[in-house]
């Protein structure tokens, strides 16, 4: 199904009220692995569109299936619930010079408001899926140390059935077709340590610590695709004269490139043994595992590239720039599922307090996510 008239009327006297749904669903807080709040909204306002057979899975996912009986084949289109802030009172927002301000505004509030005007849309009209089944979900635990568990367990649930996704998380007409995948860690040093003066001379978790830093940060990086590495957060300690017993670090690398990032993993756990080795008591917890592409059909990526490109070029005018991206796509596309990620609004600030999405952007953006949503209908 195309974007006829009566559909672009339909979105045109509804762009008011999907505004009302960002601005009340941007406010409520949803830190990684703590979805409960914006699942239960969701799940209510399906209900109350009509969906029928909505459900919360054991991730935070709220998930509509659509004509997905048997074993017919399916596409996903999803949006993430969850926000890089930890705040668990309402979010700050406010409107100005055109503009929404609001912590995660648009990554993804506006995005999954997109996704659930159009599931509105379905619902109303009692729309079946053709020869595909449709899948719309709001997932959980894309951010940070939500470690993609929502794509996850949507891909574990409906595996090989997927045969195309499609995440709505991005702006500007920027859209990810690789995925950069990437490992985290946390790393904790445990020393004797003692006291600063009296006990001078015994090891300090932090000193230790820091020269593992040091070590880390002169690794020459793989020359296939793009890897970084990153010591993100750094703690330990006891007083200013305490020979520390005890510091941890969060630490993470990524690449574009499978080889690669085995090449860094490799590295980084040489450097554990190396002072392993030296008596010092370093535990390593892995805290987060995003694969990066498998073997995707070539032809069918770029079916779906062509596709979705094309739409935004309808609606905002200019075709999606593609680049690598971590995001919920990396799960069906480690599977060699076609999968791209695209989105609904122009804006700016993501992962700051100071965040925003340009009002004027959210018509074409419920375009976007409406002309793709029912391609299968």
């Amino acid at each position: 199904m195309t974007l006829n008239e009566r559909i672009l009327q339909y979105i045109e006297e509804h762009r008011h009220e999907a505004l009302e749904l960002l601005l009340e669903f941007a406010q409520i807080p949803a830190p990684s692995n703590h979805e409960e709040k914006r699942a239960r909204f969701c799940l209510e306002w399906l209900e109350k569109q009509g969906a029928k057979d909505v459900y919360i899975d054991e991730a935070l996912n709220v998930v509509w299936p659509i004509g997905c009986e048997g074993e017919k084949p399916i596409a996903v289109f999803m949006a993430h619930s969850d926000v890089v802030f930890p705040d668990t009172e309402p979010l700050p927002l406010r409107v100005e010079d055109g503009r929404i301000y609001c912590p995660g505004i648009g990554d993804d509030s506006a995005d999954v408001a997109a996704l659930l005007m159009a599931a509105k849309y379905i619902a109303e009209n009692q729309l079946t899926a053709t020869d595909w089944g449709t899948l719309l979900v709001v997932n959980s635990g894309e951010e940070g140390l939500g470690n993609l568990k929502g794509a996850k367990k949507i891909v574990e649930t409906y595996g090989s059935r997927i045969r195309e996704f499609i995440a709505f998380d991005a702006h500007d007409c920027l859209g990810v077709n690789k995925a950069v995948g990437s490992r985290r860690y946390r790393v904790e040093f445990d020393t004797e340590g003692g006291h600063s003066y009296t006990a001078f001379g015994n090891r300090n978790a932090i000193a230790c610590m820091a020269s593992m830093i040091d070590a880390l940060y002169s690794i020459k990086l793989p020359e296939k695709g793009k890897t970084t590495y990153n010591v993100g957060t750094i703690s330990g300690g006891t007083s200013v004269n305490t020979i520390a017993q005890h510091a941890e670090m969060l630490y993470e690398f990524r690449s574009d490139e499978r080889e690669s990032l085995k090449i860094m993993e490799r590295h980084f756990m040489a450097a554990v043994e190396f002072y392993r080795a030296k008596g010092i008591d370093v535990t390593v917890y892995v805290v987060g595992d995003r694969p990066c592409s498998g073997d995707v059909d070539e032809t069918r990526q770029r079916a779906l590239m062509d596709r979705a490109s094309e739409v935004s070029n309808r609606y905002f005018g200019k075709p999606i720039t593609w680049e690598p991206g971590s995001t919920d796509c990396n799960i069906p596309l480690s599977r060699g599922i076609p999968a791209v990620c695209v989105g609904c609004y122009c804006g700016g600030g993501s992962h700051t307090r100071e965040e925003y999405v340009e009002i004027d952007s959210l018509l074409p953006g419920l375009k976007t996510a409406f002309d793709l949503i029912l391609y299968h209908f």
